[in-house]
């Protein structure tokens, strides 16, 4: 028993001796066509959280038509827009859309509009001017309001 175990051993050194005079162990080197190296792209897994990192909860619009028109302007040129252009002057929220001030400036004082231009002053404050249409009348509801 122990004599075929030897030979077992023998022959399994002898043909791991052959394959390393043969040199079957050899390493060939791939050619690189690019003198720069690119890292080669892997497996990117799309997110899968298992919870949410950020509440969602109470996240509709915070912009009600208080929120988007802050006050009407009273200065000298507002009131000759008034008189002349049939034009509101208001001073708005920065973040306001023009869509959001004509519904605010419906909802609140129930007028209908007919263009609004909007800028940003030099104080940071954004100003629309609510061109109202012919049906009503720009002094009227500045007296409504409380303008005049």
């Amino acid at each position: 028993m122990r004599a075929s175990g030897k030979t077992d051993a023998k022959v399994t050194a002898t043909k791991a001796a052959k394959a390393v005079k043969k040199g079957s162990f050899k390493k060939e080197r791939k050619p690189r066509f690019s003198v720069v190296f690119h890292r080669p792209k892997t497996l990117k897994r799309s997110r899968d959280p298992k919870y949410p990192r950020t509440s969602n909860a109470g996240k509709h619009s915070k912009m009600d038509q208080h929120a988007v028109l802050k006050y009407p302007l009273t200065t000298e040129s507002a009131m000759k827009k008034i008189e002349d252009n049939n034009t509101l002057v208001f001073i708005v929220d920065l973040k306001a859309s023009k869509k959001q001030i004509r519904d605010s400036v419906q909802r609140m004082y129930d007028i209908q509009t007919k263009k609004i231009n909007t800028l940003i002053r030099p104080d940071g404050l954004k100003k629309a001017y609510v061109r109202l249409t012919a049906d009503y009348d720009a002094l009227d509801v500045a007296n409504k309001i409380g303008i005049i």
